[in-house]
């Protein structure tokens, strides 16, 4: 079975090259968000098995999408998408219940063991 992602993320080129990386792994990207309400709407409409949620955008940032997100699904995986340097926000976006980040420019490989990674856990914790 495909595992399902939703991508949040206000640049639209970063949601297609965040798409492309994803689905040539295999996942299945059933929604899009261009900011953290959309996200949280997203997550609540489709319920995937991951949100890949960017930490920088406007209205709602992704932080506060993921502490929306997993007050209202405490089992949701978020997993954050950062620049270099914000550290502290990636702190921040872990203590809301983020379970992971990936870095951009995006390594492929990187993408991919985090996810793995996630799902592989979670398929032994439930």
């Amino acid at each position: 079975m495909q595992q399902t992602v939703i991508i949040a993320d206000d640049a639209q080129f970063m949601r297609v090259m965040l798409k492309d990386i994803l689905e040539d792994l295999g996942f299945t990207v059933i929604a899009e968000a261009a900011d953290g309400h959309q996200a949280v709407q997203r997550y609540v409409e489709h319920r995937p098995d991951l949100i890949l949620i960017d930490i920088t955008m406007p209205g709602l940032d992704g932080v506060a999408a993921c502490r929306e997100i997993v007050m209202r699904d405490p089992d949701a995986r978020v997993v954050m998408v950062s620049a270099l340097g914000q550290k502290d926000a990636v702190l921040e976006a872990v203590r809301a219940g983020a379970v992971d980040f990936v870095i951009k420019p995006f390594e492929p490989e990187r993408v991919e063991e985090t996810l793995r990674k996630l799902l592989a856990g979670s398929a032994l914790a439930h």
